[in-house]
């Protein structure tokens, strides 16, 4: 509330004038599913929700979690299921379900359908942001789960390499719950590789520790831990229950600094070892790494001394694989953001002379490289996408093909509408569940210049 000083009187603005809805609840159908882990639903006065815990087609009992009543939309858990879809199951995690642990979006849903459901969203953000159909993207509309994933309803599998464990005040370990920074303690996670888990990082205390970082390698035994204390607190002594490798981030700078053991993980994938430094990035599903580089590989079938960039390298995964296809007569560029993952891409890529590494944003650093043309070109950007500009300069180059590695498919769908514009169209597309149990999911999409009019 504002105060008019000069005549006495208060103001009210019009956000203060609309009443919070949060608590409130509504008997609803629910309807498709939306980007990002929920269902889409109205209010019987229209307002649109966004309903999570819940399947397209049932009849629930929602409670609003965030929204006023002029907001756009409303966020909402289904807190009572009146009718139930066919696929709901009881969700393996005692953690899980609303106002608790936000990691899985999907656990009280078989897991075919779940991949069902990451198709259907597919679909949807190529129509709405690509303006494709499936065929036009060349992708015949199936979401692949990774080998050995396929698990019955009820089971869950253990994939997740990389978890990163929140701390309460009582110093017990858990997961952020959805959309908040409250933690929900937990003694298990279902879906945490058994290199996580058997850390034993739940069943112990981290006094004046904020988070703790838990990697376990794909390929090697190396186990690391990465601690952000509490401003001002100190690190405790980490007697966990496998050796482990311990960093910190320093209060500062957030600079990830050694403290005991190794300051990397070292990785496998393409029958060669990566190291991975503290806080690089690596895919978190231990088969990620293989699938991806086989769908890349496929796709741009790579020829003895063609010329390729990796946009976006990290520690130079596409590039070795590239670099060891194209052969000594080949050369390859990678471009990275990340001093640390670059310093990493150059000591993993030190037997390839003809490998460059350069350090920099994309957006600043390939128009400098003064490359006018490329054979291949591999793009693995964040999530966010790589963007109209830096799609124009990669169409620019002319390749005969273009990989486009993606984990949003929003961001992949709107770069998909700059490259038609800039002349290229998918040869096709993959969808990956690499991220069961969650709305994730990745993309390989390749791309060709589109055929000349005759």
């Amino acid at each position: 509330m504002t105060s008019d000083r000069d005549n006495g009187t208060d103001t009210v603005t019009p956000a203060e004038q609309a009443a919070s809805l949060v608590g409130t609840e509504y008997e609803v159908e629910v309807g498709p599913v939306a980007h990002g882990g929920h269902c889409v639903a109205r209010t019987p006065d229209g307002q649109v929700l966004f309903v999570r815990h819940t399947l397209p087609g049932e009849r629930v009992r929602v409670r609003v979690t965030d929204g006023r009543e002029d907001s756009r939309f409303l966020r909402a858990d289904a807190v009572e299921v009146i009718e139930a879809d066919k696929d709901r199951i009881e969700a393996p995690c005692p953690f899980s379900g609303p106002g608790r642990c936000g990691g899985c979006d999907w656990q009280h849903v078989k897991p075919g359908r779940q991949r069902k459901l990451k198709g259907d969203v597919l679909t949807e953000q190529l129509g709405h942001l690509a303006r494709m159909t499936p065929e036009e993207a060349g992708w015949d509309g199936t979401v692949e789960p990774a080998p050995g994933d396929k698990l019955p309803a009820g089971e869950v599998p253990a994939w997740r390499t990389r978890v990163q464990y929140a701390v309460d005040a009582d110093g017990r370990a858990g997961l952020r719950r959805h959309r908040s920074h409250e933690v929900e303690p937990i003694d298990r996670c279902l879906i945490a590789a058994e290199g996580v888990s058997e850390l034993g990082i739940e069943s112990r205390e981290w006094p004046q520790i904020a988070a703790v970082d838990a990697i376990a390698a794909t390929g090697s035994q190396d186990r690391q831990v990465v601690l952000t204390p509490r401003p001002g607190g100190r690190l405790p002594i980490v007697e966990l229950d496998r050796p482990v490798s311990v960093m910190r981030v320093n209060e500062k700078d957030k600079k990830v600094l050694p403290v005991h053991g190794r300051s990397f993980v070292r990785e496998r994938a393409d029958d060669r070892t990566w190291r991975v430094g503290a806080g690089g990035f690596w895919q978190v599903h231990p088969q990620a790494a293989e699938l991806l580089i086989d769908a890349v590989m496929r796709g741009l079938t790579p020829r003895k001394g063609e010329s390729a960039l990796d946009l976006y390298c990290g520690v130079g995964l596409f590039a070795g694989a590239l670099a060891d296809r194209v052969g000594e007569e080949g050369a390859v560029l990678g471009i990275e953001s990340g001093k640390r993952a670059v310093e990493d891409a150059r000591h993993n890529l030190t037997d390839y002379p003809r490998v460059r590494i350069e350090h920099g944003t994309v957006d600043k650093v390939l128009p400098r490289t003064g490359i006018s043309e490329a054979d291949l070109v591999v793009l693995d950007p964040p999530r966010a996408g790589a963007g109209k500009r830096t799609v124009e300069r990669v169409a620019a180059l002319g390749p005969r093909r273009i990989a486009y590695v993606a984990c949003d498919p929003a961001a992949l769908s709107r770069d998909l509408a700059h490259f038609r514009t800039a002349g290229y169209r998918p040869r096709f597309l993959r969808a990956f569940d690499l991220f069961p149990m969650t709305h994730h999911l990745e993309c390989v999409a390749i791309l060709e210049p589109m055929s000349k009019p005759s």
